[in-house]
Parts: C-alpha cells; sequence; structure tokens
C-alpha cells in the first residue's frame, strides 16, 4: 500500500502465493485462541483466505487485507485491515505469528490502520471487536488511543462456551490525523 510510510513495517494487499502464510497463521493455536476454534483448510480457504483476495475499496463488504512485512528481512509476520460496518465506521484487526508479538509491531501496525481509515478513506470512527480475557488486544487498543466503550454478554461461542465481547472505539476527532 503506497499510502503506508512506517517505519519498521511494510504492507501489501493478500494474493494468491500468500495461501501457505495465511493458512499457517489462520492454523496457529496461540495465534487464534481468542479468535477462532479450528477450522479446517477448505473452510479457511473458502470463507477467510479468498474473499480477502478481492479488490477492495470503501463500501466493500469484504475485509481490506494486507500483508505485514518487516522491512529489513522482508519476512510476512502477520496481516492486518479494516471492514466497514457501516456509514463512516470501520472495524480493524491484526492477526500476528508468536514470534513477532509483544515487539510494538501490533501497535505499530494498528497506527497505520487508523490513519488510513481516518486520512484516506475519510472514515469517522475505527472500532475493534476482542474476546474478552484477550488483555494483549486490549491493551494495544488502549495504547492507540481506543476506549472501551462496553462489552457484549455471552455474544460470542469460543472454546466450547460462550464468551463476552470487548466493544473499543476511536473517533477522528479525537485523533491528530
Amino acid at each position: 500500500m503506497n499510502d503506508i510510510n512506517a517505519s519498521r513495517l511494510e504492507y501489501r494487499s493478500l494474493c494468491q502465493s500468500d495461501w501457505p502464510f495465511f493458512l499457517a497463521l489462520n492454523s496457529d493455536r496461540r495465534v487464534m485462541s481468542f479468535i477462532s476454534d479450528p477450522l479446517d483448510e477448505e473452510t479457511i480457504r473458502l470463507y477467510y483466505f479468498e474473499p480477502r483476495l478481492q479488490a477492495w475499496d470503501k463500501g466493500s463488504k469484504h475485509w481490506l487485507c494486507l500483508v505485514i512485512s518487516e522491512k529489513d528481512t522482508g519476512k510476512p509476520i502477520g496481516v492486518t485491515g479494516f471492514i466497514e460496518r457501516s456509514e463512516g465506521i470501520a472495524e480493524v484487526g491484526f492477526i500476528l505469528k508468536p514470534e513477532y508479538q509483544r515487539k510494538g509491531y501490533g501497535s505499530e501496525s494498528l497506527t497505520e490502520m487508523i490513519k488510513l481509515a481516518f486520512t484516506h478513506y475519510n472514515y469517522h470512527k475505527v472500532i475493534a471487536t476482542v474476546t474478552s480475557g484477550n488483555e494483549a488486544s486490549r491493551k494495544t487498543l488502549i495504547k492507540c488511543g481506543f476506549q472501551q466503550e462496553g462489552s457484549l454478554r455471552k455474544s460470542y461461542y469460543l472454546n466450547g462456551r460462550w464468551q463476552d465481547d470487548w466493544l473499543f472505539g476511536l473517533l477522528k476527532e479525537d485523533t491528530h490525523y
């Protein structure tokens, strides 16, 4: 993405050759423990990978999905992006390989997605939904300026039980973008 000028990371659209990386990321239980129960390869390909290969424009019904790579090594370390949830509101998300967590990459990539959503696509609000207990994601969102706006009790079935979701929001007017 030419609109993103980050210090340590680079971003590009997901492409067909990313399938092995995407599959490994979405099959790793350490990564997916707060996101999804285990899924088979066909489900990951049909419902999570293939739709994200499509060109993305504001108003698209699928996720903008960008591969995050380290600038020095070129190694892919995760994915990030957003989806339009309603007029003027985008939901952000990111997934990082375990060995790249706790290095500041989550907040760095989230900051770039916030900038992109506010400056290039002119959203007025960015939101995030986090499964309760995911303290790492919660801390990352707060570090990037999000406020926890509430929670939805027992609204997401994961790991054999109903989980609460934490809801976060960030208004464009609360940033310097």
